[in-house]
């Protein structure tokens, strides 16, 4: 599949389910105790005064939290139907559109980024170039949260809520994520993984990852 491909298939299923998605996931970190303390680290990992972005921040959520925890965060989506759900819920945040992997920042821009579950539909060719990317744009000593579901076999959803869309969940192992990681210049802070949660209709682990931009030599 072409990077065209796969951002086109992933825009268009987002454009289809965003309000019932929006509507499934409404209280999502209200559950997930882990995931908010990993949230928590990574707010106190970031430094300076730049910005922070949510890359495929989807309904909010996630950028509302880290907004919460006082960074000055914007998220960034392929879908206009997510944004327009984002925007609604959090009018006095930032959503732009725009693909993870031409990002429309220069170098060094950001003082920090996550890819919340937002990566999962990159096929792993294109990784790479992904990785490759949020290294350009985050400034030195820089930290990126990665998250996504661990495990070998992927998760294909056919007409989602009943709409004609489908698309698959990529789920990968937490080791590869790192080397790949490595291989784009980032430093590792953490790797966490939990167990599914049976009470939340988990079959696979979730993978949290904090990377950091090496900071620049003194001179």
């Amino acid at each position: 599949m072409t990077e065209a491909d796969f951002i086109t298939s992933t825009r268009t299923f987002y454009d289809a389910i965003a309000e019932d998605y929006a509507d499934l996931f409404r209280d999502e970190l209200a559950n997930r105790p882990l995931e908010r303390a990993v949230l928590g680290v990574f707010a106190e990992l970031v430094e300076g005064d730049g910005p922070v972005a949510d890359l495929g921040c989807g309904p909010g959520r996630t950028t509302a939290r880290l907004a919460a925890l006082g960074l000055p965060v914007f998220g960034i989506d392929l879908s206009e139907s997510m944004l327009a759900i984002a925007r609604r819920e959090n009018p006095g945040l930032r959503f732009e559109q725009g693909s993870m992997l031409k990002l429309d920042l220069p170098d060094w821009a950001l003082a920090g980024a996550l890819s919340f579950y937002s990566s999962i539909h990159t096929p792993v060719e294109q990784l790479p170039s992904l990785f490759a990317e949020f290294h350009r744009v985050l400034a030195p000593g820089a930290p990126l949260l990665v998250a996504f579901q661990a495990g070998d076999e992927h998760r294909h959803h056919d007409r989602p809520f009943g709409h004609p869309v489908s698309l698959t969940f990529q789920r990968r192992r937490p080791e590869d994520v790192v080397g790949l990681l490595r291989a784009a210049g980032f430093a590792l802070v953490s790797h966490t993984v939990r167990e599914p949660d049976p009470g939340l209709d988990e079959v696979s682990q979730q993978a949290f990852l904090i990377v950091r931009k090496p900071a620049r030599p003194e001179i």
